[in-house]
């Protein structure tokens, strides 16, 4: 499971340039984005609804929503070590060619049927484990190709790309698979992992490695990361909410299906018409993406950021208290957009006050927090639901998002920002 006029330091005489190219490397970059995301929407709505017909457990659900993330929290730091020790291309084409031969062998297994809830959890689990490497890579490498000034157009870009192609495609895609077997659902993904690495390596010419800098061991490599994070007066505020605000959403989701498909549910939809519906979301991403630089054109980017994170607590409320379809539909345009806004503002930001030589460590630190916290909120969903009922767990994880989202808006201004860009070398 994260953006010049939305530069602080913009000059006046700079407003009116015509924007610099994002240029063939990004292209491709973009490109290969979008076929392996279109692979993970796959995958990350298939998985559940395969699960789904073996059991309707909440603790089992859970599970595969725990599996997805839990590489973040043991791999998180590690990921950011090996992509600012090693060619950030590289790193996310052996990412992808690992994908696609576990995904094979999944597929294998699912034709056989094998596919068992431990076997599934077992393929979710190692999945994550190349997303670590491959998102931790793609997230250094922006900076490489595009100019510091479209920053933002360019992750806005990413951001709508991995919106689109997870949910406006792939949703709707694994539908039509999951009716054709589980073995398609695997299968499908792992061609489309193999077409992006090949556009990655053909269309992104490298090496693409961090500045050298002294060499040291990979554990003070780790722990300058970790120590970057907690010292960083914007980081540090970003990432804890990040994390929380993570949790909340995951806990959320992994009971959320319960409360929406299948017999007993509160909306009673068929399983195989709920990936259509997520696909208003990746409109609203679209929208949000298209929206980022005109709206922080007339608006400040912290106000922008702010807004976003802290509608999302509301809107996580009325699937609860308007459990209707057309409801449930605008809440995914809206979430869409804002979730969009907001990570696209912050996902820039990063990258302008961390310096390139760092961002591989300061992700991968930051991501062990922001996504680590992601397997416990799904634990924690289905414990709970299991207790009492689903709608306590949807209302609680409203309410820890209104409290994370509160946070960095009391303790970053737009002068801390602007201090810790100065402090930046690369600036």
């Amino acid at each position: 499971m994260t953006t010049s006029a939305a530069h602080p330091t913009t000059r006046a005489a700079d407003v009116d340039a015509p924007p610099a190219p994002l240029g063939r490397p990004f292209t491709a970059l973009l490109t290969s984005t979008g076929l392996a995301n279109l692979g993970d929407g796959v995958v990350q709505m298939g998985a559940p609804l395969v699960a789904l017909t073996i059991t309707r457990s909440p603790g089992q659900l859970a599970l595969v929503a725990a599996a997805t993330w839990l590489p973040w929290l043991v791999l998180g730091l590690v990921g950011g070590v090996v992509v600012d020790r090693t060619d950030r291309r590289t790193a996310q084409v052996v990412a992808l060619a690992a994908r696609a031969a576990l995904l094979l062998a999944g597929a294998s297994l699912a034709a056989a049927d094998r596919l068992t809830m431990p076997v599934l959890v077992g393929l979710v689990l190692a999945y994550g484990v190349t997303e670590v490497f491959a998102d931790l890579a793609e997230t250094a490498l922006v900076p490489d190709l595009v100019p510091r000034s479209r920053l933002q157009a360019a992750n806005g870009r990413l951001l709508a790309t991995q919106q689109v192609t997870n949910t406006f495609v792939g949703s709707p895609v694994a539908g039509v698979l999951l009716t054709l077997g589980a073995g398609w659902v695997l299968g499908v993904p792992a061609a489309l992992a193999v077409a992006a690495a090949v556009v990655l390596l053909r269309g992104v010419p490298g090496p693409h490695r961090a500045q050298p800098t002294t060499p040291t061991r990979p554990v003070a490599d780790v722990l300058e990361g970790i120590r970057y994070v907690v010292h960083h007066p914007v980081l540090r505020p970003f990432v804890l909410a990040g994390g929380l605000m993570n949790m909340a959403s995951t806990a959320y989701m992994a009971v959320f299906l319960l409360w929406v498909v299948g017999p007993g549910s509160r909306m009673q939809m068929e399983a195989a018409h709920y990936p259509l519906l997520t696909t208003v979301l990746a409109v609203g991403a679209v929208a949000g993406s298209l929206l980022t630089e005109r709206l922080l054109r007339h608006v400040a980017e912290l106000r922008v950021m702010y807004a976003c994170w802290l509608a999302v607590a509301p809107l996580l409320l009325v699937p609860v208290l308007v459990p209707t379809v057309p409801a449930l539909a605008v809440v995914m345009l809206l979430v869409g957009a804002t979730n969009t806004v907001g990570n696209t503002i912050s996902m820039s930001l990063r990258q302008r006050v961390v310096p390139r030589a760092l961002l591989g460590r300061t992700s991968g630190a930051g991501r062990t927090i922001g996504y680590g916290l992601m397997p416990v909120g799904a634990l924690l969903a289905g414990a709970a639901a299991e207790r009492v009922d689903v709608a306590p767990v949807l209302v609680g994880a409203a309410v820890v998002t209104a409290l994370a989202a509160a946070y960095p808006a009391l303790r970053v201004r737009r002068s801390t920002v602007e201090a810790a860009e100065r402090a930046n070398p690369d600036a």
